[in-house]
């Protein structure tokens, strides 16, 4: 099985960096390989949490698929878990956590973004074609966020410093 994480210290609230992660109907606009979104069910529970089955279509040149998951978006925690449901993978669990850190000597507002990912094709054949694209898109997951809290807070996001 396939695993990646990656943590780093973004210029953004926890909450920001939450709600646009929480925002899956927005993720062909900007999330690597992600061609479509379509949100089957969404169930809110109390104490600020929320159920949300989704469909994601992914793609890469000719290679398109299809596969379902249920987002768990806890606001008190600051935390979205995205466990899968059907599609072509055998397994596929993620994980985002959100930790607002001092503000920096001007004042601003920073957080630690934490995001970590572990999945297995079901197909050898498609793990094999597709698993390198998919170690490139990971990678590039979190810069993805951090780019568009930049476009969504209207602040630059200055520099990023990772810890993977």
């Amino acid at each position: 099985m396939k695993r990646f994480r990656d943590r780093r210290h973004v210029p953004y609230a926890a909450a920001e960096m939450f709600r646009l992660v929480s925002d899956v109907e927005s993720y062909p606009k900007f999330v690597p390989l992600c061609e479509g979104m379509r949100v089957r069910r969404r169930t809110p529970l109390e104490h600020g949490i929320e159920i949300i089955v989704a469909e994601m279509q992914v793609g890469f040149k000719a290679i398109c698929e299809r596969y379902t998951s249920r987002v768990t978006c806890d606001s008190p925690k600051l935390e979205v878990r995205v466990e899968y449901i059907d599609g072509p993978f055998k397994r596929l669990e993620s994980r985002w956590t959100f930790r607002d850190e001092e503000p920096n000597a001007s004042g601003s507002k920073r957080s630690c973004v934490d995001f970590s990912i572990a999945y297995e094709f079901k197909s050898a054949a498609l793990g094999l074609l597709m698993g390198a694209v998919f170690d490139k898109a990971f990678h590039k997951y979190a810069d993805a966020f951090v780019e568009r809290a930049g476009k969504v807070y209207g602040r630059a996001a200055g520099s990023l410093r990772s810890l993977s």
